[in-house]
């Protein structure tokens, strides 16, 4: 193996998924509405409709081709179920979040019961807007969130399937100077990382890479200068406190010129387990009940540790219940410390917030400053305004990338905003992968070939599409030890102001589009607060392929687990 740089340059872009029966990507409502119109209006004219029935047909047919076209700002469907969405929210209640407490729901069931008819209004529109959890978080609690140890989140979110997810701090592959031959052989260990996790005997099938791109906390710098500086001594002349003085400015002022402009970046990994039949056969070799749960993520922790050890990850470290809680409250309000914890309750992960078409928009207090008021010194209150991007796959613009084309979305210069930026990866095991591939590029070689023999001009799509399948069907070659792989990005960018927010949002775009290649940003308007949890250390926002017919048969015939088996 070659350590140039070329010798690990990937192709992206291109990728639309996994090819229907007839070919192409179209969207599944777009093939349902096809469908219908086509058989209602053959189904119409058998039964004697005639002309009528045939106007209706190619009528729905039309407007159906028409309103799912897909533009650079999606299609016209999905812009108005965006905005149905937002009217069914705000007309419900659910874009506002209240974090729940025990008094105040007692208090608005109370109104329920026994208020007038005014009162009972207002108490169930609030009861609506109080929940456990905020909407990113929806069904989450935590199997296990003791101090000292690994925080093992347990999320039962609504029509998904529930699992655990373990979040671990890592201090990135490079660090400082490195060679092409460093680089190369980190992206090799990440590789290897995540195909040892993607065989179907392995119990993750979900991993999660978060990076937190925010402005430096000086407050280490500033207690290293508090605890070197000579003491004030009574013996000093005026000069001697004037010196002294200055000193203390210029400290502060190196303090503040270092830090003016400049972003640091935090690393985690997220992993997740599916609660499977394969899950809990597993845990039941350890014993009955949730201990023995415990027990099987106590040795799956460990082994992935290792395993992020051995992928160059640096410094790895499984986050406790109040670590991940904070990281998450520090997301929704950036003023409060990613790092504490002593005041944190993994039981209360939400801050109150309320949603905009959008924007996702926190209100808080900045607990590292005081203002005096009359009652006394209080934290002043702050307001944080989110927005989350999703990356697609199709949305990128198919040409050869290195480890490092994120980079400008990590640390560009030119994006002094807070945001954190996470890729979702679902890992599919080599055989389903393979299959997929083999049967996309067969299809994709049969819709090329009829073009040509029909003299029909052959569109980029087609052959952006079979170019991306004959890529994904090489890499899974027998002998390479590859596995398949469903991915997505996120970005969520904060701001203080709105006009701040809509800088930011055009920041980004223009970023993205000049120095990534990515040709669209989805934005995830009208629903900004569950979108926020995509960049969260929750391991949310793929919904993985669904496995084919071929698939599912064989996993039927390997069974679940040997029952007589010691493991």
């Amino acid at each position: 193996m070659s350590d140039t740089p070329e010798s690990h340059i990937r192709y992206l872009g291109g990728e639309s998924g996994h090819r229907g029966f007839f070919g192409g990507t179209a969207s599944k409502t777009r093939m349902i509405l096809l469908t219908v119109f086509i058989a209602g209006g053959m189904a119409g004219m058998v039964s004697g409709l005639g002309l009528p029935a045939l106007i209706v047909a190619v009528t729905g047919v039309g407007i159906t081709m028409l309103t799912t076209a897909r533009t650079h700002r999606g299609t016209v469907l999905e812009r108005r179920r965006k905005r149905a969405r937002a009217r069914a929210r705000k007309r419900l209640g659910t874009d506002e979040f209240v974090p729940y407490e025990v008094g105040a729901w007692d208090q608005l069931q109370e109104a329920i019961l026994r208020g007038t008819k005014d009162e009972k209004q207002a108490a169930e529109r609030a009861a609506v807007k109080m929940r456990a959890n905020p909407d990113g978080a929806d069904g989450m609690g935590w199997l296990q969130y003791a101090s000292n140890m690994p925080g093992i989140a347990w999320h039962a979110p609504i029509g998904e399937q529930p699992y655990l997810s373990v979040a671990f701090s890592v201090s990135g592959q490079l660090r400082g100077m490195e060679t092409a031959a460093a680089l190369t052989r980190a992206a090799n260990a990440w590789g290897k990382f995540l195909a040892r996790r993607a065989a179907p005997s392995s119990l993750i099938r979900n991993v999660q890479t978060l990076t937190r791109v925010l402005p430096p906390d000086s407050a280490r710098q500033q207690l290293w200068v508090k605890t070197r500086l000579e003491p004030v001594q009574e013996s000093w002349t005026a000069a001697q406190r004037a010196s002294f003085e200055a000193q203390k400015l210029s400290y502060d002022e190196v303090i503040r010129k270092s830090s003016a402009n400049a972003m640091v970046q935090r690393h985690y990994v997220v992993v997740s387990w599916p609660l499977t039949q394969q899950f809990t056969d597993a845990a039941g070799k350890y014993g009955p009940g949730r201990d023995a749960w415990r027990a099987l993520m106590a040795g799956q922790i460990q082994a992935t540790e290792q395993g992020l050890n051995e992928a160059r990850m640096g410094d790895v470290q499984a986050l406790t219940a109040k670590q991940t809680t904070a990281l998450m409250l520090h997301q929704q309000n950036p003023h409060l410390p990613i790092d504490l914890t002593r005041n944190v309750d993994p039981l209360l992960s939400g801050i109150a917030s309320r949603d905009e078409f959008s924007a996702h928009i926190v209100d808080g207090v900045d607990p590292t400053s005081l203002v005096m008021t009359e009652s006394g010194p209080v934290s002043p209150p702050v307001t944080w305004w989110h927005r989350t991007a999703a990356i697609h796959g199709e949305n990128l613009a198919v040409a050869g990338r290195s480890p490092l084309w994120c980079l400008d979305l990590l640390i560009g210069r030119e994006l002094t905003f807070v945001r954190s930026v996470s890729f979702h990866l679902h890992l599919v095991p080599a055989g389903q992968a393979k299959a997929k591939a083999r049967a996309d590029v067969v299809r994709d070689l049969a819709g090329v070939l009829a073009d040509q023999q029909k003299g029909r001009l052959i569109s980029d799509d087609s052959t952006t599409r079979m170019s991306a399948a004959q890529r994904r069907s090489a890499d899974l070659a027998a002998g390479s030890h590859h596995h398949g792989v469903d991915w997505i990005g996120f970005v969520t960018v904060s701001a203080p102001t709105r006009a701040d927010l809509g800088h930011a949002s055009r920041q980004l775009e223009e970023a993205c589009a000049t120095g990534l290649g990515i040709e669209h940003l989805d934005w995830q308007d009208s629903f900004q607060s569950a979108a926020s949890g995509t960049t969260w250390p929750l391991g949310r926002g793929l919904r993985p392929a669904g496995a084919t017919l071929a698939t599912r048969a064989i996993n039927r015939l390997a069974g679940r687990t040997d029952k007589e088996a010691i493991s």
